[in-house]
């Protein structure tokens, strides 16, 4: 599986589900995004760290750490590997002994663990393929660029007119940070585009 190395941009409230976020992560030395909605809890586990900030007792993710540490099992890297029915999967990957042992994990306690450890953290190809959203402002990792959009002249109600329109709402959505809206219009250009 080929694996492309991310860091996290950020998180943003999500304005359509009461209580998620989604996370922002950036292909290193790419233009791709790829945003995750993720819960509250996770979120704020994520950010504590980001901003270093230390909780006055041990959030679940920190006591995972710790008992890593007391144990000296090394977490290698975290990997986003699978997206199946809208639903992203990922592996935590230990060193204990030097032995390797993957772990099934949902993605925002693999980030949540990865941050503690220090550990790098990847997405497959084929999930960025599918599930990247692309970033026209090649360097800016200040937040989503929107790239210019040459609309393609398509009768009305041909699939292309149908994927005009949605990279058209995409490119909106990406400019207002609304990324949960942008994901599921970049579920709907896949599914538009695997029909056709």
């Amino acid at each position: 599986m080929k694996k492309i190395q991310v860091d996290i941009l950020g998180l943003s409230t999500s304005p359509h589900n009461n209580g998620a976020y989604a996370l922002i992560l950036f292909e290193i030395g790419g233009k791709r995004k790829l945003p995750i909605i993720i819960g509250g809890f996770e979120a704020q586990a994520i950010a504590l760290k980001l901003e270093n900030i230390k909780a006055p007792r041990p959030f679940t993710h920190d006591l995972i750490r710790n008992i890593t540490d007391t144990f000296n099992i090394n977490v290698s890297e975290v990997t986003i590997d699978e997206l199946r029915n809208e639903t992203f999967f990922a592996k935590v990957v230990c060193e204990l002994s030097g032995v390797m042992h993957e772990i099934d994990a949902r993605p925002s306690d693999a980030i949540a663990l990865a941050v503690r450890c220090d550990a790098p953290i990847y997405v497959s190809e084929d999930v960025m393929n599918e599930a990247g959203i692309l970033d026209d402002k090649q360097g800016d990792q200040t937040g989503f660029g929107v790239g210019t959009e040459k609309k393609a002249v398509a009768p009305a109600n041909t699939p292309m007119s149908k994927l005009d329109e949605l990279n058209a709402k995409l490119s909106d959505a990406i400019a207002k940070e609304d990324y949960e809206k942008a994901a599921r219009i970049r579920d709907e250009i896949s599914k538009l585009q695997s029909r056709s």
